[in-house]
């Protein structure tokens, strides 16, 4: 027996226990090493003409015996010698394909795709096997050898018997343990799904035997009570896809082929609603496939749900969801990335540098961008479905950056116009708007039919301007955390001073809130700490209007405060309220009244009343249902 080379116990131990976190890709491994050595006889049948084989007659086959427990991978590659043997699979982290690589850098081309770089992925084998015996046969050689090892500490090399040029790596399972079911891998279908999720693309055929049933031919004789009888045979069949639909041409392939594919492999029963090819060559080439799904996933606003695009380097499968290549508000993107440029770790299945994945998610942010924003403009039906099912994390891309992503977002947003009774861009809003206006009025609430009856929107709408309706929880925090779109500021109809009433309404509410005073004072000690202040409201100037509502002074709103004590284990927060009276309604006569008569308790019971009839309103709780239904039912006596 040979040892190992290098600090080979150590060194092996890593490889097999440290390295690689899932044991399923050994098959990944082992299926990219034989396609690199039947590249490598490709490579040099081009270059030598004498060498009679043509990519047609190269492949891959895999294997399984249940009973001897072996899986076996074979190619009819370019094969190894006793010495190769010897130097690539007893010198650990040696790689023989990184060094033709690098010696045929320029005269590969597109016709071959070297996938191997670091001389460790063979190794990967061990985390399942026990023993892997490794039999190979060099092109134009008449001998074959075979490499055998426990993986511990060394190998053999011994004469062997095959047929033609190529190599057979047989692989024996380790015995299943209480933690560790290895027998999982003995099956057609364990190794299909293996092959498929991992090496589907992988440029030569991956062929297989598989179990098949089939009626077997009715008999002569057979009466009138023949039943069909069934029986299993084997086939040979291709198990990979090879040529992945990423990486051709655009022109080449049809709506439905893209829709078939991305139904598939990303499980869904809908056509996307859009898809997106990108094919970029440069300091970094890739090939991307991107899809917008039609219906967003059940769990896609769920803690469990996980962002991510397919990673391949080489058409071999590396992560199956990088998330790395989508922004949390673009989540919903589903697709693959395929680039050969990247920087892989040793085990694959990570990259050694971010700035590589960073430049191609930009990329794929600005195409993704692009495309919604044609999506916008050149199918408005279809845009408007897509915002309804995804819209929220466009918004919450927004209020999570604090504001630095709407320059990026923006124009993508939609709300619905109470003037045009329709989902508008805040784009639309702004060239439907008053040549004077200047700020973008919105409300807060859960229906757009309920905003559509509050009193303050209504007074806004008399005045000529129009008001967006903010219905999901996160529309006001995206509009505060943007403060203004193209130098117009976003002002809540139910907060604060609007700046819309003339000047002689701001001087009749300055004289009614002078000549009551003390009318506004005993309200405002009546409602004690549920109000910072009672005022004379401009917003609220018609008779027919409500009146009296309540507003919020400060950075909270209404809708956020309810907003939040929704939360499971949120801090309370509270706004500062204001009642705001409207003294042109019959009502603050009576209170005038009241208040004249020396009524305290009549004055209390009408704060309370009308403090309680603007929450509801608005949709807040009020605080003591029982005590204002008795208030009303004093009233009628």
């Amino acid at each position: 027996m040979k040892k190992f080379k290098t600090e080979s116990k150590r060194l092996l131990d890593l490889m097999i226990n440290s390295i690689y976190t899932n044991q399923e890709i050994f098959l990944r491994e082992l299926i990219s090493n034989a396609s690199d050595a039947v590249d490598k006889l490709y490579f040099k049948s081009l270059t030598d003409q004498n060498i009679p084989i043509g990519k047609d007659d190269l492949e891959i086959h895999v294997s399984f015996d249940k009973d001897a427990r072996t899986i076996t991978v074979s190619d009819n590659g370019i094969g190894m010698t006793k010495e190769e043997l010897d130097r690539n699979l007893g010198t650990i982290a040696h790689s023989d394909s990184l060094d033709f690589k690098t010696e045929n850098a320029e005269k590969q081309g597109d016709a071959v795709d070297i996938i191997g770089q670091f001389g460790v992925g063979f190794y990967s084998a061990f985390m399942v096997g026990s023993t892997v015996r490794v039999v190979s046969r060099a092109f134009g050689e008449d001998e074959a050898w075979a490499w055998e090892s426990d993986g511990i500490e060394g190998y053999t090399i011994s004469e062997a018997e095959r047929d033609g040029h190529g190599t057979d790596v047989v692989v024996t399972l380790k015995e299943n343990t209480e933690d560790e079911d290895y027998d999982r891998f003995l099956s057609e279908y364990g190794l299909q799904h293996l092959i498929k999720q991992y090496s589907n693309y992988v440029r030569y055929p991956v062929r297989m035997e598989v179990t098949r049933t089939r009626q077997k031919p009715k008999p002569e004789d057979a009466g009138d009570d023949w039943k069909p009888e069934y029986e299993q045979y084997t086939e040979t069949e291709t198990v990979n896809s090879m040529i992945p639909i990423w990486k051709r041409r655009k022109s080449e392939v049809t709506q439905e082929e893209y829709n078939e594919f991305y139904k598939q492999d990303f499980h869904d029963f809908a056509d996307p609603a859009r898809t997106i090819s990108i094919h970029a060559e440069g300091a970094l080439t890739y090939d991307a496939l991107l899809f917008v799904p039609s219906r967003a996933p059940y769990d896609l606003y769920s803690k469990d749900f996980k962002k991510g695009l397919a990673l391949y380097s080489s058409n071999v499968l590396i992560m199956e969801k990088c998330e790395d290549l989508l922004p949390d508000y673009f989540n919903f993107v589903r697709g693959v990335v395929d680039s050969q440029d990247l920087t892989l770790n040793i085990s694959r299945e990570t990259l050694q540098h971010n700035s590589q994945l960073r430049a191609i998610a930009n990329k794929v942010e600005k195409k993704v961008k692009s495309d919604l924003a044609d999506m916008r403009n050149t199918d408005r039906e279809a845009y408007e479905k897509f915002f309804e099912n995804f819209g929220r994390g466009i918004k919450y891309g927004i209020y999570s950056s604090y504001g630095m992503k709407k320059d990026e977002l923006a124009d993508l947003l939609l709300f619905y116009s109470a003037k045009q009774e329709k989902m508008v861009t805040l784009d639309e809003y702004l060239d439907a708007a008053q040549p004077d206006q200047e700020a973008i009025y919105y409300a807060a609430g859960e229906t757009t039919e309920r905003l559509a009856k509050m009193p303050i929107v209504q007074s806004v709408l008399d005045r000529g301007y129009d008001v967006l309706f903010c219905t999901q929880d996160v529309d006001e925090f995206c509009m505060t955390a943007m403060g203004e779109y193209k130098e117009k500021q976003f002002k809540n109809v139910a907060g604060g001073d609007l700046g819309l009433e003339t000047e002689a309404e701001k001087a009749e509410a300055e004289a009614a809130a002078k000549e009551n005073e003390g009318l506004f004072d005993a309200l405002k000690d009546a409602l004690g700490e549920k109000v910072t202040k009672v005022a004379v409201s401009t917003r609220l100037t018609a008779e027919s209007a409500a009146p009296a509502c309540v507003t919020a002074e400060g950075p909270l709103s209404l809708e956020m405060e309810k907003i939040l004590a929704g939360q499971p284990g949120g801090e309370e927060l509270k706004t500062q309220r204001v009642l705001e009276l409207n003294a042109k309604h019959p009502v603050f006569d009576v209170l005038k009244a009241a208040q004249n008569a020396g009524d305290a308790d009549k004055v209390k019971l009408y704060a309370d009343i009308l403090y309680n009839q603007a929450l509801l309103v608005e949709g807040l709780p009020i605080d003591d249902p029982v005590a204002y239904s008795q208030a009303i039912a004093s009233l009628m006596k």
